[in-house]
Formats: C-alpha cells, structure tokens, sequence
C-alpha cells in the first residue's frame, strides 16, 4: 500500500523523525527556516498532509490555492492562530493541535519568568558578567516577595491551571482567574482559585498577572494602555500565550515610566523580530520563546501529531482536531 506523504516544515526531534519516516513517505525541510507563502502553497499542491509549527504562517495568502492534496494541517503546538481558519475551512482541511503535552513545561517557564521578574534575576546576572558586581549591599537589586502574593490569570485552561498549581500550592498564592467561559466549582477548587467576571475587574487585584490566552485576532493587544493602567504600580505582567496579545508599545511605555513593577516575555509579537524599545527596559525579563522547549514535551508534541495523523489516514475523527 502506498505511504501518505507528508512534508514537516521544521526539524523535529530525531525520535519523531524517525517514527515519521518509519510510517510515511516523508519530506523534511532540511534547511529548518520558515517557508514563504508561495512554498507554503507548493507544500499544499504535494503532499497528502503538512506538519507546521507557531512560525509558518498559513494566512489566506498562502493558503489561497484552487486545490490542495493535503487534506489535514498537523500542527505542532497547542495554539493556531498562524492558520488562517476561514481559508483552511475553504480548502476542507483538517487541522489539529497539540494539548495536553506541553502544559506543565509551559507553566514551568511562566513561574520562572514571575521568579525572575520579582526578584530581578535578569538585572542581577547582566550585572555579573560584565562585571560590575562591587558586592553585598543591604540594598542591591531590592526585589519583590513572591510568597502569599495574589496571582491573577488570564486565561483557565490546561497551562493556566497548572500555572496556578504552581503558585498555590508552592508558593502560597492567593489565585483569582478570569476566564471566557464559566469554570466548574471543582476546577477552581482545586487551587483554592476565585473567577471574576473581567480582565478589567481582574488587574487592580493582584500582584503578578500571566497570560494564558489564546492569540489571534479576538485578543490581539488584549492588554493595551488602558487595561496596564488598571495595574498596580508595582505589579509584574508574565505573558508565555502569544505575543500579539499584548500592545508592545504601551508596554514599553509603562516600562519606562515606572507605571508597572516589570514585566516578563517568553513570546513577542512578531518574532523572531523584537521591538527594539523592548532591549531599553531593565526591568523587563526576555526568552526566546521556550515555553515548550524541554526534550520530553518536545518529543511529546510529535508523537502527538503522530497519533492524529494516524487517527486521520485510518478514516478516524482525529481526537485532537480544531478545524
């Protein structure tokens, strides 16, 4: 029987790789860069599916084709909003994602970044390697207690759940959400977690805010001037949900002036661009997008889509599907 090809558009873990290999009639991109929209439409005329990440934007450009033979997007990764729905809709592709696997790892950073940020590890380590470390000081890099703090969320699914698992139960945080839909009674007991009925209700209680929104265009600059204004003066922001929900410019702003405590981004919008008024913020804390980038979730997302893709060709519903 003949193999269903499949073209992967970045180098994934060997281990998926080669069980992709074993499995299909498989096409790498060997050069591991993001493709431009006309091979992204090349990709759609060759193969019987395509495995994108976050950095290959599928928009209605390069989904805008007469015809396709791949019938079904494998995307690695949870969030899609780099996928232009209404095209992929009107190509009648399939298109699934990637839960569950990289929950944990993802909230790993998020509480990283909020550590950092609090007591200003950042700061401290520029300090040290370019030495101009002179010593204890009763009142160097004076940062901020996390112990006890209020942690609101923004966004209650898998991530932010375990993101308040961490906080609560780690660190003693009191725990307020905001969620689009209703969360059961028994979810938000779980980490002793309060849902109020607003972003905007939301931000003039806590002490550490962090993202775990989806992206897209329904919440891109989701927090913009007016809502970092409803922050306290000395609260932190974590974003590691998608860069575009946040209005960069009014970060930086609010960075500048002291309006806010700090902030800490593992996404940006537009990267790997950063916006260079970003680099002149001290008490912002920066990583190259590693919310996932553990060797087990890394492998997890993979054999993921591999579980899909096999749902899919046997003529299964795909249990991952979103489109």
């Amino acid at each position: 029987m003949v193999k269903p090809s499949v073209f992967v558009t970045r180098r994934w873990p060997a281990a998926v790789e080669a069980k992709l290999a074993e499995t299909y009639d498989l096409q790498l991109n060997t050069g591991d860069t993001p493709l431009s929209p006309a091979e992204l439409r090349e990709t759609l005329g060759k193969y019987d599916a395509v495995l994108p990440t976050v950095t290959d934007r599928f928009t209605a450009e390069a989904l805008d084709v007469k015809s396709a033979q791949t019938r079904i997007l494998g995307n690695y990764g949870v969030g899609y909003s780099h996928i232009c729905e209404a095209s992929a809709r009107d190509l009648g592709l399939t298109v699934t994602n990637t839960p569950d696997v990289l929950s944990e790892c993802t909230a790993d950073i998020a509480m990283t970044l909020l550590l950092m940020v609090a007591r200003r590890a950042g700061e401290g380590e520029r300090e040290l390697r370019a030495g101009n470390w002179t010593g204890w000081c009763p009142t160097h890099l004076i940062g901020t207690k996390v112990s006890g703090k209020v942690l609101g969320i923004i966004g209650y699914g898998r991530i932010g759940q375990e993101m308040a698992r961490r906080a609560h139960h780690g660190f003693g945080m009191q725990v307020v959400v905001y969620n689009r839909s209703p969360i059961a009674p028994e979810v938000l007991a779980r980490n002793n977690a309060t849902q109020v009925d607003s972003i905007d209700a939301l931000l003039p209680m806590c002490d550490f805010v962090s993202l775990h929104c989806p992206g897209g265009a329904t919440n891109r600059h989701l927090i913009n001037s007016r809502r970092l204004d409803l922050m306290k003066p000395d609260a932190f922001l974590i974003n590691t949900a998608r860069g575009e929900v946040i209005d960069e410019w009014a970060l930086t702003q609010s960075l500048m002036y002291g309006l806010i405590g700090g902030a800490a981004l593992d996404v940006f919008d537009g990267e790997p661009r950063i916006n260079p008024d970003l680099m002149q913020c001290d008490n912002l804390v920066m990583l190259p997008h590693l919310g996932s980038a553990t060797k087990e979730a890394r492998e997890a997302m993979g054999f993921r889509v591999l579980d899909n893709l096999s749902d899919f060709f046997a003529g299964r519903d795909p249990r991952d599907r979103v489109i």
